[in-house]
């Protein structure tokens, strides 16, 4: 019955962060609401940002690691003519050059050598380990240190706004992206390629993955009246592609045994004649084997 009660109370919040916390305090937050020590978060936010962030609680804490959020999305607001040591507001500024004299069309190229398949060198206060040591605390300690370029995809990079202010110049923008993409890398690289410098003044994550700002509740809500944005049934069946099977595979299969491989290469669901997702199914060779047990059979 205990275990049965773990089982409704698993799932995922997407929850919308609010400026100036970090991602952990969000998931104390929640700990705290959802009186569970079995909290965790996939995809961190700076404090700065704001926006969509996937928390597990329960048994949902196992599907993080497995979630394809492969893409995400983002409403953000670029400074031209000031960069800083961080590539944010947050940072110190290290540069100042008037941005008025920069046109709307030297934007417009840039942003689209910026767009598709590019080598990004990450934001030196990124998360990155170096040496074994996360490169903001390295950066924090004034040490000198070299980030390497690495492949990633920005799919969409469009301006929804120009403001000029004197001598710089505002640019709201939506960037849809692979995971790994910084966008305080892609504020600095637009303004390091025009020549005035730039830096991130606001970033608001809007998707990742599946999983909207629709889905999102406010931290201060979430925290008065904690609930489920969606159980681990629902959250297994929005994220993995489905295959349905029959109740004694479901059966075997919660209980650590295999089914035959139907010639798929992603993970994927299997959901029995219940309609209840049982496991993530992963296959290898002549076997397709369970790599998380939504539903084990202690718990149907």
């Amino acid at each position: 019955m205990a275990e049965h009660a773990h089982l409704e109370s698993a799932g995922l919040v997407i929850v919308d962060k609010p400026a100036g916390i970090t991602s952990h305090d969000v998931v104390a937050t929640c700990r705290k609401a959802f009186n569970t020590r079995r909290v965790g978060h996939a995809g961190t936010l700076d404090p700065m940002a704001t926006g969509v962030l996937i928390v597990g609680i329960e048994r949902a804490t196992k599907l993080l690691g497995l979630l394809s959020l492969t893409t995400k999305s983002y409403a953000a607001t670029i400074r031209l003519g000031v960069a800083t040591d961080t590539d944010d507001a947050q940072g110190q500024v290290v540069r100042r050059v008037a941005a008025d004299r920069v046109r709307d069309g030297e934007i417009a190229a840039e942003i689209e050598k910026l767009t598709g398949g590019i080598e990004q060198v990450p934001a030196t206060v990124s998360a990155i380990k170096v040496d074994g040591k996360r490169a903001h605390a390295l950066a924090r300690e004034g040490a000198e240190f070299e980030l390497a370029a690495r492949s990633v995809t920005v799919s969409r990079f469009d301006v929804l706004a120009t403001r000029r202010s004197g001598e710089v110049v505002d640019l709201d923008v939506e960037v849809d992206c692979s995971s790994g993409t910084y966008v305080r890398a892609l504020a600095r690289d637009l303004g390091a390629a025009l020549g005035v410098g730039g830096h991130l003044t606001a970033l608001r994550r809007t998707a990742v993955g599946p999983f909207t700002l629709g889905h999102a509740r406010p931290l201060p809500e979430l925290a008065a009246a904690p609930e489920l944005s969606l159980h681990i049934d629902e959250a297994a069946r929005i994220a993995f592609p489905h295959r349905q099977i029959s109740a004694d595979e479901a059966e075997g299969i919660s209980q650590g045994r295999w089914l035959d491989p139907v010639g798929r290469k992603d993970v994927y669901v299997v959901i029995d004649p219940d309609d209840h997702p049982i496991a993530l199914v992963q296959e290898k060779g002549r076997r397709a084997s369970s790599i998380m047990v939504v539903r084990p059979a202690t718990m149907r």
